[in-house]
């Protein structure tokens, strides 16, 4: 009896003291970061960052594997299926868990039984972008066109059930207006289409019409949030520009397999979170558009579920179908 009470002393003694001891030592090898979309864009200049300050913070190399496809579901799947010990996150973004579970009706992972959140990283809200010779300023004057002018008016958009896209949606429905959606493989070509004059609209972030801007080629009529952007105070917001109420706002976030430690996770939440009180980091994101997201992974799943109720009528109305 001694013996086994000694062994049980031993046993609660390792439970108590080696996993708190792993958490410290994590991560001990190089760690996977799954983007499920193709290099480039506001989704890598996130990753990026991310990346970079894990990676110097905790003192291993943090990978960036783009996996994309099938709407950033083959991505999402790989981080869904992996070993659930902190070597292999992923990260999303909105669509993923709001939109793809409403058009796929044969999705390969439960975005809510399959992985876990962990830590938003950042919001990039959606800019109501023209060709910089249309006779509309504002959103008072552009529903106005658009009523003059029923179906005449063309918006371009990164392809079906993306933010663009369903973005472009929710305006027509919010306006009451009727407008042509012309999908594109991309929110790049959209965007040159604009300034080319090609079509009058696209619906996307800062940082994918930043150059244009700046040439003036195309002007920002609305934020599509509450708030001014930090980074671009210059631009009025919804209410402000004669649309109250249209808000489309999009993130970034870090995911992990369902089972991941948690000691592995309040790891990885401690260090996104000084991430994001770098002003260099703020900067750098701002930049782009995107604004730091600070929030628990109990908080982030808050919002992947709000998220997920909030975009079903959107995409039915749409009636979005898998390509």
């Amino acid at each position: 009896m001694k013996v086994r009470r000694a062994s049980s002393l031993v046993a609660l003694v390792i439970a108590l003291h080696v996993f708190p001891v792993a958490a410290q030592d994590y991560p001990a090898k190089p760690v996977r970061l799954i983007v499920n979309t193709a290099a480039g864009g506001l989704m890598d200049v996130a990753a990026r960052v991310t990346a970079d300050h894990l990676g110097k913070a905790l003192g291993q190399r943090f990978i960036i594997e783009n996996r994309p496809g099938s709407g950033g579901n083959i991505g999402t799947d790989a981080v869904a299926k992996a070993e659930p010990d902190g070597y292999t996150l992923g990260q999303i973004q909105l669509g993923n868990v709001a939109i793809n579970p409403h058009i796929y009706p044969n999705m390969p992972f439960d975005p809510f039984l399959d992985i876990a959140p962990v830590a938003p990283l950042s919001s990039s809200a959606i800019l109501v972008v023209a060709n910089a010779k249309l006779p509309a300023n504002n959103l008072t004057e552009l529903v106005a066109l658009a009523k003059e002018r029923p179906a005449k008016l063309s918006y371009g958009s990164a392809g079906p059930g993306t933010a663009p896209h369903l973005a472009g949606e929710m305006f027509k429905t919010q306006a009451d207006v009727d407008i042509l959606h012309v999908p594109y493989r991309g929110a790049g070509p959209a965007v040159n289409d604009v300034v080319g004059g090609h079509i009058d609209l696209t619906f996307v972030g800062l940082g994918a019409v930043r150059s244009a801007l700046e040439a003036g080629l195309v002007k920002v009529l609305a934020v599509a949030q509450p708030k001014r952007l930090a980074g671009a105070p210059q631009f009025p917001t919804s209410a402000e520009a004669g649309l109250p109420g249209y808000e489309f706002v999009t993130w970034f976030g870090v995911v992990a397999p369902r089972g991941t430690p948690a000691t592995v996770v309040a790891r990885l939440v401690e260090n996104i979170h000084a991430m994001q009180d770098d002003p260099i980091v703020q900067r750098t994101l701002g930049e782009s558009g995107l604004e730091t997201l600070k929030e628990t992974p109990e908080q982030f799943g808050q919002r992947m579920r709000r998220d997920y109720s909030k975009f079903q009528d959107v995409v039915k109305a749409a009636n979005l179908k898998p390509e």
